[in-house]
């Protein structure tokens, strides 16, 4: 026996390595990826193996997610076509769009999304000011609601979800709930037949079964997505939890935006949420009945929603936050939670720093990953020596997803700058082009400045040896992130 572990241990498995360590580079991953990947192999090859089985391979993937882009492209290929004529070739579209037409002609052709303008969007701050408008909504469905989160607490806000939604479904309204395996795989596992015995439809998003080694773990569903009757939606970044609420003493007041969406721009969150409910519960629904006529709004702010996940041939959140700073003239602010840019969004950062745009950064200034936390830290010198200014937010923590850009367009919603968001989850992102909506978003921008502190190069450059090295490995993993 002793001989046989030793032959596994001593040819079979270093063999093995070697055949994986093949795969990998056969698979013309990013090569910054595929280097880490190789060097976590050479030095921890047991554990470069099983990180790389649950978080690394991808030929396991290729069958469901091929699946999702079939089924996708069947049901957008009816149904985006009845909305294109939302995109209007004249002078109006061009007034309000400026410089920033080919952002939204780069959305439609990347992430079928379509412009729409009769719309009224409200920006909520926070948790306090999110669950009353959700729950409201809740409470006013008639005909349907449906509900898509990355994470559902299992405590007092998610009960307080979940009996609304029984009492809803016990008088008619059809509620289907979809959560993510991971993040809300606790709620899962106590609320699901509770639901389901009072007629709510709850399914799990690519459920993960231990001990066995599955890859479905590195593909999660992080969008927070509300639709009810078709008429009202929620988008942006805030859970279901009591920490979202300023509960947790460890991050104290928790800032985060979200977007209530009234009129022609639900129909594009509908549709992300039905294409997602239709390949985890293969339900049989006649689409055409949750899009219904919509009211006229005079707001007429105009917005687009893209859907952006590993299903999706073109990386389109990906691609459009590049643009959006890479054709910044003036001012670029961005706030997001974790900050692990690609080459190509660190690049054009750089850029709009050394162009002489204003270009500020806004991260949290308490870890909530302390791994990813660091990784973050490794990238501010150099592009605060390019010019970019750094700000910590220090009045609790700041999980906002927002870009702004010349005062002229806004992105809020689920995707973090970072790889994870650009290449392994599933999100959902508004853009805006209303510019009293925008001036909105960008005035609590500066009023989160005021909540924190910004970083100065000096201070940074004289870090001590051991927290730089720390933020270089952190980084040295990022891609792994």
């Amino acid at each position: 026996m002793e001989l046989f572990i030793h032959f596994l241990s001593t040819v079979v498995f270093p063999v093995f390595i070697i055949l994986l360590a093949v795969v990998i580079l056969l698979e013309q991953r990013d090569p910054t990826k595929t280097v880490a990947w190789l060097m976590v192999l050479l030095f921890l090859p047991f554990l470069g193996f099983i990180l790389y089985m649950i978080f690394g391979e991808s030929w396991r993937k290729n069958r469901w997610i091929k699946e999702k882009e079939l089924i996708d492209y069947t049901v957008l290929e009816g149904l985006i076509e009845k909305h294109m004529d939302a995109i209007l070739d004249n002078d109006m579209v061009n007034y309000v769009l400026g410089s920033k037409e080919r952002l939204m002609y780069l959305l439609v052709h990347s992430a079928d999304a379509p412009l729409t303008i009769n719309n009224r969007l409200t920006v909520l701050k926070d948790a306090s000011e999110k669950y009353p408008e959700l729950f409201k909504m809740i409470d006013e469905a008639e005909h349907h609601i449906h509900l898509e989160y990355y994470i559902i607490r299992d405590d007092w806000v998610g009960n307080e979800l979940v009996d609304r939604l029984i009492k809803k479904a016990k008088e008619g309204v059809e509620v289907r709930l979809l959560y993510d395996g991971v993040g809300s795989a606790r709620f899962g596992r106590n609320n699901r037949k509770k639901l389901r015995k009072a007629g709510v439809n709850a399914q799990v998003f690519l459920p993960v079964w231990f001990p066995f080694l599955n890859s479905k773990l590195n593909y999660r569903d992080h969008r927070k997505i509300v639709v009810v009757d078709g008429k009202k939606a929620l988008v942006g970044g805030i859970n279901i939890g009591k920490e979202y609420l300023g509960l947790d003493k460890r991050f104290g007041y928790w800032r985060d935006t979200h977007l209530k969406i009234e009129g022609d721009g639900v129909y594009s969150l509908q549709l992300i949420f039905l294409l997602d409910w239709y390949f985890v519960a293969r339900e049989n629904i006649d689409f055409i009945k949750y899009f219904p006529k919509q009211e006229t709004y005079p707001e007429n702010n105009y917005i687009q929603i893209a859907a952006s996940g590993p299903d999706s041939e073109w990386e389109s959140i990906h691609k459009v936050y590049f643009s959006i700073i890479s054709t910044a003239e003036d001012s670029l602010y961005i706030t997001s939670p974790y900050f692990i840019p690609d080459e190509s969004i660190l690049m054009a950062l750089k850029t709009a720093g050394l162009s002489g745009v204003d270009t500020r950064l806004l991260i949290p200034a308490v870890p909530d990953y302390k791994i990813v936390y660091w990784a973050s830290h490794s990238y501010l010198r150099e592009i605060m020596e390019a010019g970019v200014r750094v700000y910590l937010y220090e009045k609790g923590f700041i999980h906002s997803k927002v870009i702004i850009s010349d005062g002229m367009i806004a992105s809020v919603g689920t995707a973090n700058m970072d790889l994870r968001s650009f290449h392994h989850n599933f999100e959902a992102n508004a853009f805006v082009y209303d510019r009293d909506v925008v001036e909105d978003i960008e005035a609590q921008f500066f009023e989160d400045l005021e909540h924190s502190r910004e970083l100065i190069l000096e201070d940074y450059i004289q870090k001590a040896l051991h927290v730089r090295l720390r933020e270089s490995v952190a980084r040295l993993l990022s891609p792994l992130l």
